[in-house]
């Protein structure tokens, strides 16, 4: 398929690649969240095929990995309509390598689609597998990017749909009698003519970069509320081997130049997890010595201890 310079990612039953163009004027636009939850991001295991326990904790969702474990994130769209999602892994963009931010590339789905995305994107047809590794094996930290190692963010873009003007009626035109009478409207209404509208604009403008907050909380920061304990080392996303995947360009003007609806996932292992407050520890009862653990009636005498 052929497309200019700013396409980006889509699907059609295979993954799909596309840029969103920002619509002329709304760069100051403000967040809107009309739909809760419109699309929907999950950390599957690929061993089982089964979606990550999310813990929650001070407002904040955790997953478990394991070092080595290999994971997909399944996103689905609740839309009637396409969407653009823009992923990032680490404070990285999946599909391009840079450093996250909102107005970059992404993946654009068709109404009510899922799909499981198992990598960083390499090209149309590869990905290099997402999984668990120690943070110094994370492709964040060997890209010198270990700061917002320990994170998943997804961003949500609708699609604009462009509105038909409606057409305006022209006023019926006047006429007078021939005795020099007032004006009064003719008689044939039908035969009044209508005002074409305009065409729509079909102008695009480029993208503008999008001003970053003024204050970036890092979303992995366990220093405050508890979670500055750590028994083992940090869990990174490592540059896995590469897979086949077909991937499609396409084009997406965005509704807005913010997204609708933001959500990320923190992860590390459950041992961290644990450590920092994360996952509540097993309440396992202390086991004391008992006198008479079996309740002997204290026949017999002592017999000998077997020989080694």
């Amino acid at each position: 398929m052929t497309t200019d310079h700013n396409a980006k990612t889509s699907f059609r039953r295979r993954t799909v690649l596309a840029t969103a163009i920002a619509m002329f004027g709304l760069a100051g636009a403000a967040r809107a969240y009309a739909d809760p939850d419109p699309v929907d991001l999950r950390v599957v295991n690929r061993d089982t095929g089964q979606p990550l326990r999310v813990w929650r904790y001070q407002g904040r969702l955790f997953v478990a990995g394991e070092p080595g474990a290999r994971y997909s994130l399944r996103v689905t769209n609740h839309n009637d309509g396409r969407v653009l999602v823009v992923l990032s892994v680490d404070g990285v963009n999946i599909l391009t390598g840079e450093t996250a931010s909102y107005d970059q590339r992404g993946y654009v789905f068709d109404p009510h689609e899922s799909y499981d995305l198992n990598g960083w994107r390499k090209s149309t047809t590869e990905v290099a597998a997402f999984a668990f590794a120690p943070l110094p094996q994370s492709y964040a930290a060997l890209t010198g990017r270990p700061t917002d190692v320990g994170v998943i963010g997804m961003a949500v873009f609708k699609e604009r749909v462009a509105v038909p003007l409606p057409e305006a009626e022209a006023p019926i035109p006047q006429w007078r009698d021939e005795f020099g009478g007032n004006p009064s409207r003719g008689a044939d209404a039908s035969s009044a003519a209508r005002a074409t509208p305009a065409p729509p604009a079909t102008a695009r403008a480029m993208p503008a970069p999008i001003a970053a907050p003024s204050a970036r909380a890092a979303p992995n920061d366990f220093v405050s509320g508890g979670l500055d304990r750590r028994q083992e080392e940090k869990l990174g996303t490592a540059h896995g081997a590469r897979e086949w995947s077909v991937v499609n360009l396409t084009t997406f003007e965005r509704a807005t130049a913010y997204p609708q609806s933001v959500r990320q996932i923190e992860y590390d292992t459950y041992a961290n997890l644990v450590a920092c407050g994360v996952i509540p520890p097993a309440r396992n009862e202390e086991r004391r010595p008992r006198p008479f653990p079996l309740d002997p009636d204290g026949a017999g005498f002592v017999p000998d201890p077997p020989e080694p």
